[in-house]
């Protein structure tokens, strides 16, 4: 196989990788009823008084007041992103069961999207000197 073909197929790959990672992204969509989005943003908080146990799955006082809070601020219409940032202010950074997406959290995501790339690269180079 020739460079040339090589990195034509590997864009192919690329560009299909991709279109799945973008229709998984867009089936996830947001729920669809109350309840499930309720479900969904009990299942992203942490209990605060538990070991790694998200609202949901925790009966304890703290978890069961936090449910009830989730569900009164979304009856009250408020969006996914603004009842989060305020759990988060209440309780600090550690009520989120995912890390953050900005500032130094940002790395726990991006980091092992370039080391793939920095491996296929490698990858590439290595497989053409020895072509």
């Amino acid at each position: 196989m020739t460079a040339r073909k090589f990195f034509a197929s590997f864009g192919l790959w690329v560009v299909a990788l991709i279109a799945v990672v973008a229709l998984v992204v867009v089936a996830q969509g947001a729920p669809h009823t109350r309840a499930a989005r309720v479900a969904h943003l009990e299942s992203l908080v942490k209990c605060p008084s538990c070991e790694d146990l998200s609202v949901a799955q925790s009966n304890a006082t703290a978890a069961v007041a936090v449910r009830h809070e989730i569900e009164a601020k979304v009856r009250a219409g408020e969006s996914d992103t603004a009842i989060l940032t305020s759990l988060e202010s209440t309780y600090g950074r550690a009520i989120l069961l995912s890390p953050s997406t900005s500032g130094l959290g940002s790395l726990l995501w991006i980091g092992p999207v370039l080391v793939g790339v920095l491996l296929v690269v490698s990858g590439a180079r290595l497989w053409r000197r020895r072509s």
